[in-house]
């Protein structure tokens, strides 16, 4: 698996009137995916406008997790609700809050790299993370690494010095343990096993992740495809094997995709593909 690129992940999140209120180390979601106003304060009974930004200036610490807690619920451990930046006399809903965890950036593996909204039920967005729903948004959020995965570090001396069997000074590979327990005639020394002995580097225990479940194990042919001494080698009986055409591997390996057929004309597929062709 190849090491994935450090991403800029979210630090802070954070309510705001509008454009004027909104600091400018932050940014504001003014319209959602699907391409809606994204007010929340829209709809009966409220009187302000308040919008969802968001920040990825260094500060020490990453947003890790995100949740809404409804007036009936306490604050999660480790949660905090996230700050306004509101105009005067403005309010944000009580009934549903938005809160936040975050942690130490040296210490996240894994935390927020992107929020979006959509229209309530109306656009699934694909590998992201489905938050919850709010005054008529769907809040989404898309996790990933934020540092690389650490190199491979090299053996140590000590972990060098052990061995699969005792008494030896080094290390030996598999290859060069099966050809030195075997006699092996000067003539008659076959192709396979000479480019194995030619190649016995290929179990390379120099570093700990090259160590795989074979080493240790013996190469050996099975007696009835070993050369003889004197070079004949058995026949093999091959007379059950049977020549299929192409019709009849056809009709054996048919498959309907039906299962398949049936997944790509749910609604919820289609309108996800139709919201990545656009």
């Amino acid at each position: 698996m190849s090491v994935e690129a450090a991403s800029v992940p979210l630090t802070a999140l954070a309510w705001a009137s509008g454009s004027s209120t909104c600091p400018n180390d932050f940014k504001l979601i003014s319209t959602t995916f699907d391409g809606s106003n994204a007010n929340f304060g829209k709809g009966f009974g409220m009187k302000s406008s308040y919008y969802l930004c968001c920040s990825s200036k260094p500060q020490g610490s990453v947003i890790t997790d995100i949740q809404f807690v409804s007036e009936k619920e306490s604050l999660p451990s480790g949660f905090y609700y996230i700050a306004e930046f509101l105009e005067p006399r403005a309010s944000v809903s009580k009934k549903k809050r938005l809160c936040v965890k975050s942690v130490s950036f040296n210490t996240a593996d894994v935390a927020v790299l992107d929020v979006q909204l959509t229209a309530k039920s109306k656009v699934i967005l694909p590998h992201y993370t489905c938050i919850g729903d709010m005054n008529g948004f769907v809040l989404w959020c898309k996790k990933g690494r934020v540092r690389p995965l650490p190199k491979p570090r090299s053996i140590n001396l000590d972990m060098r010095e052990l061995s699969l069997e005792k008494g030896e000074a080094e290390p030996q590979s598999p290859a060069h343990n099966s050809a030195a327990s075997r006699p092996v005639h000067p003539n008659k020394l076959s192709k396979r096993r000479s480019t194995l002995e030619i190649k016995e580097g290929v179990y390379d225990t120099g570093n700990i992740y090259s160590i795989s479940a074979m080493d240790g194990v013996p190469f050996a042919l099975h007696p009835k495809f070993d050369c003889q001494p004197n070079g004949n080698v058995p026949l093999v009986n091959l007379n059950n094997i049977q020549i299929k055409s192409i019709t009849d591997i056809e009709n054996e390996y048919n498959y309907s995709f039906t299962v398949e057929k049936t997944a790509a004309d749910r609604p919820q597929f289609r309108s996800a593909l139709q919201s990545l062709e656009a």
